[in-house]
C-alpha cells in the first residue's frame, strides 16, 4: 500500500475489489446520521466493494467513536485521515486516488447524513455492466426530514440527450446518488480541489464536453436528507459558483440562447432572496423537472 495516503484505519486484506464507496465526514455531522449511513451500505445486498471514509479535518469524539467502532468490526470499512478540513471535492479525489491500488472499476458517491436503499448498489452496478457505453450514471431519490419522514422526491431527466441538454440551467444529477467509472479518472479527471461547493456540477459539465455518456435511473435509489436551514440563502460564494458553472456549462456545450443566459442570471437572483421565496421556487422546480424527467 502506497504510504502517501493518511491511513487512520485499515484492515482490508484484498488486492483487488471491484468497487470503491467514497464518504466524507466533518466537525458538523450528525452522529446518529452518520450510524444509518454506514450501516446503509454495510447492509447492501451488493458486496464487492470497499468503504473509503475521508475524515476531513478534526471532528468530535462522538462521531469518531461511530467511525472507529464500525471500522474495527467490518474489515471493508477504511479510514482515512485529513489533518485539517480540506472541503468534499478533495476528500472525494483522496478517496478515488487511496481506490486506485485495488484496481477497482466502480466509484460510488455516498454522504454521512443520507441512506442508501438496500439494493442501490446491486441496481447500479448491474446497470453500468449491462451498459458499456454509459460512464456517469445518477438516480432519483427520496427526500427526508429530520426524523426519517418522507418530504418530497427528486426525479433527474433519464437520457443522455435530456441530462446534457438541460446541464446549462441547473445541475441534472443528484450528486449522492451518482456511481461513476473508474475509466474516468484513469483519463485523468477528478473534482476541482479548489470548489468548496458546486464541485460536482462543474465536473459533470467538464465530462459532458469530453463526449462522456450519461443516465439517470427513475429509481429512487438514496433517501436524502432535507434539513430545516435547507431552504435558507445559499450566501455569496455558492451561488456566484453555481452563476459561473452554468455559464461555463453554456460555453463547454456551446449552448448559446437567451434563455439560458436569462436563467443564469436569474437564478443568481433568486438565490439571494429571503428563504420562503426559495422554498416556494425550489417546489415549483422539483415539480417541473419531475415532469420533465418522464419524456
Amino acid at each position: 500500500m502506497n504510504n502517501q495516503f493518511p491511513i487512520l484505519h485499515n484492515h482490508f486484506k484484498q488486492k483487488r475489489i471491484e468497487t470503491i464507496v467514497a464518504m466524507s465526514v466533518y466537525e458538523f455531522d450528525d452522529a446518529n446520521w452518520l450510524h444509518e449511513a454506514i450501516k446503509s451500505i454495510q447492509c447492501q445486498t451488493y458486496r464487492d466493494f470497499l468503504f473509503v471514509i475521508v475524515i476531513d479535518g478534526p471532528i468530535p469524539r462522538e462521531l469518531e467513536n461511530v467511525l472507529l467502532e464500525a471500522a474495527e468490526q467490518d474489515e471493508q470499512i477504511v479510514l482515512l485521515q485529513n489533518e485539517e478540513n480540506c472541503g468534499l471535492a478533495s476528500a472525494m479525489n483522496l478517496a478515488i486516488d487511496f481506490g486506485l491500488n485495488y484496481n477497482p472499476s466502480f466509484f460510488v458517491r455516498m454522504d454521512a447524513d443520507d441512506v442508501s436503499e438496500s439494493h442501490r448498489l446491486a441496481r447500479q452496478i448491474q446497470y453500468l455492466k449491462r451498459h458499456s457505453n454509459i460512464s456517469i450514471l445518477g438516480s432519483a431519490l427520496t427526500e427526508v426530514n429530520e426524523q426519517g419522514v418522507k418530504v418530497g422526491a427528486r426525479v433527474m431527466p433519464s437520457s443522455h440527450r435530456q441530462i446534457i441538454k438541460i446541464l446549462p440551467r441547473r445541475c441534472s444529477l443528484n450528486h449522492p446518488t451518482v456511481v461513476v467509472r473508474y475509466s474516468v479518472f484513469h483519463d485523468g479527471h477528478r473534482y476541482n480541489g479548489k470548489l468548496r461547493n458546486t464541485q460536482d456540477y462543474f465536473l459533470w459539465i467538464t465530462l459532458a464536453s469530453k463526449g462522456y455518456i450519461f443516465r439517470n435511473l427513475k429509481d429512487r435509489l438514496l433517501k436524502f436528507r432535507r434539513v430545516n436551514n435547507f431552504y435558507k440563502r445559499r450566501g455569496l460564494s455558492k451561488s456566484l459558483n453555481e452563476f459561473k458553472a452554468r455559464i461555463f456549462a453554456i460555453t463547454c456545450l456551446k449552448q448559446y440562447s437567451f434563455y439560458n443566459i436569462a436563467y443564469a442570471c436569474s437564478v443568481l437572483t433568486l438565490r439571494l432572496m429571503p428563504g420562503k421565496i426559495v422554498k416556494l421556487a425550489y417546489k415549483v422546480d422539483r415539480h417541473l423537472l419531475e415532469r420533465f424527467g418522464k419524456h
